[in-house]
């Protein structure tokens, strides 16, 4: 199982921006056929105002998913929409250690 992690770091303000362009971004995750994942939002301390997760069964699945990704102009566009709202963004991918 691999898990990959987004953390969205808005802009001073952009916090509700922020939410609704991932919003956007998991639409046209369904649309391509691919796993919506799932959002948060931070509910207090500090860290990440917005966070996305997505479980793949094997790392083939997820470079799958980053090639179906990087082939939609949907998708870029949607993420180059994002960045603009973003003074930090991280990708992490992890696997269970069970």
């Amino acid at each position: 199982m691999i898990l990959e992690t987004t953390n969205y770091h808005p802009l001073p303000g952009k916090e509700d921006e922020v939410l609704a362009q991932r919003r956007k971004v998991t639409a046209i995750r369904m649309a391509l056929g691919l796993d919506p994942g799932e959002i948060f939002v931070r509910l207090e301390a500090k860290g990440a105002a917005v966070k996305w997760e997505c479980r793949f069964a094997d790392l083939a699945q997820f470079e799958a998913d980053m090639t179906a990704r990087a082939g939609s102009s949907a998708f870029v566009a949607a993420r180059d929409q994002m960045h603009r709202l973003l003074q930090g963004f991280e990708r992490h991918l992890h696997t269970s250690a069970d």
